[in-house]
């Protein structure tokens, strides 16, 4: 949260859909003078200018179509905004190469092995091939039940003999043979004390485990603040399991983009200390909340820091996700900044029931996103047919009924044990 509460922020400049004056009050000079306004490196005059250069005719257009590269996602974003209303051949293919949002993935069902992480497919580990794609490939660490000799710190060992260890971006660990009686405290110092040899680590998946080996709720996992620590060029962390998961002592990491934590049951104590976290890039905040019946004590209130003091200004992508909560979280987030400056909200896998949903659709600044996920809910075909209504994506896929023999008065999130 800045420290002046007259200071303008960032998303400020798209509030309810309006866009401020440059500090001088008017765009002089012409299209020459929006551009020089696309210069200026305050981020509200550049988005200013934006809505001055469709007074340009094709000239503001390429203006638009270059302000999708803008430093500032903030930019890029209303830029996006402006153009996607435009049917101009230009337009839709530079629309068609811009990504608002990087991590489509994260959209798909829940997965038994991840085959995707980080835009990189998934490719087992294997000593006789060694790594041959360190950068487009994630390579992944897998033991079986028993397999001691073989299990994830040696792996790893060997994995740091190849040749293009240094090279590798991306690295996914599975199953750290009894996953359930064994925390993953083994592996995560491996990982750490591996760190001068992946000199250019930028992406880790801990704990990537299906309900055949492990439930979600039983793996064991613990304090994995030193993995950030040790990994300064890291942009995506994603951990599966929240008992034990710890994030202390809070740290501050200025490059990791994504934080995603998939769990059974998330404490609110897990939740606290990511919130006293500084990390200042986060674009991707997902946090998985399951059952109350598996650690899930988390409520609405604790994501107040996340919902209304600005902890993560640069948010693209809030997934409050697999909740028994989802009609409380809508409640708060509706009347929320957060809501006007994220281009995907994701209440998927949820208890979202039909009366939520309409407090969804009475708040206007729902129609800013550019993706809605309300999948794997509690809707009625005709409240879905609602948002189709508006102008934004909307995943609405495989809604759930309610089960009368289930202990959570008929409705239950999708993830818990």
């Amino acid at each position: 949260m800045t420290d002046n509460q007259n200071q303008p922020r960032d998303y400020d400049a798209v509030l309810g859909g309006q866009s401020p004056l440059p500090v001088d009050g008017v765009v002089l000079g012409g299209i020459e003078g929006v551009k020089r306004c696309l210069s200026n490196p305050v981020t509200q005059v550049r988005v200013a200018a934006l809505s001055e250069a469709l007074k340009y005719g094709d000239a503001g257009l390429d203006v638009l179509i270059q302000a999708l590269q803008d430093k500032s996602r903030l930019v890029q974003r209303f830029a996006y905004r402006l153009l996607r209303q435009k049917v101009e051949p230009q337009v839709k293919q530079a629309l068609q190469a811009y990504k608002p949002w990087d991590l489509e993935e994260r959209l798909n069902e829940y997965p038994m092995n991840a085959s995707l992480f980080a835009n990189r497919q998934v490719v087992d580990f294997d000593p006789n091939i060694g790594i041959v794609e360190p950068v487009n490939n994630a390579y992944a660490l897998r033991c079986g039940h028993y397999e001691y000799e073989q299990n994830l710190p040696s792996q790893l060992s060997r994995l740091l003999e190849e040749p293009n260890a240094n090279k590798l971006e991306a690295l996914v660990f599975s199953l750290w043979v009894e996953a359930y009686e064994i925390d993953s405290s083994s592996t995560v110092q491996a990982l750490v004390d591996a760190k001068q040899r992946l000199t250019n680590l930028k992406t880790i998946f801990l704990g990537d485990i299906d309900s055949n080996d492990c439930e979600i709720s039983w793996i064991q996992q613990s304090d994995i603040s030193s993995i950030l620590q040790a990994y300064p060029k890291l942009e995506v962390l994603q951990v599966r399991g929240g008992d034990g998961l710890q994030f202390s002592p809070p740290i501050r990491h200025d490059r990791l983009k994504a934080l995603i934590v998939e769990t059974g049951g998330l404490s609110r104590d897990t939740v606290a200390q990511i919130c006293q976290m500084n990390l200042p890039a986060l674009e991707h905040l997902e946090l998985w909340f399951g059952s109350e019946d598996y650690g899930g004590d988390c409520w609405v209130e604790d994501l107040n820091q996340i919902l209304f003091e600005e902890k993560f200004p640069n948010l693209t992508y809030l997934g409050l996700r697999n909740s028994q909560f989802t009609d409380e979280i809508v409640s708060v987030i509706v009347s929320s900044p957060v809501i006007d400056y994220i281009s995907v909200l994701d209440l998927s896998m949820g208890m979202l029931s039909d009366a939520g949903a309409e407090e969804l659709l009475n708040c206007s600044a729902i129609n800013n996103l550019d993706i809605l996920n309300i999948s794997e809910n509690f809707l009625s075909q005709a409240m879905i047919e609602k948002f189709s209504e508006l102008d934004v994506r909307v995943l609405a896929n495989n809604q759930k009924e309610e089960d009368e023999d289930s202990y959570i008065h008929g409705r239950y999130c999708s993830v818990a044990e």
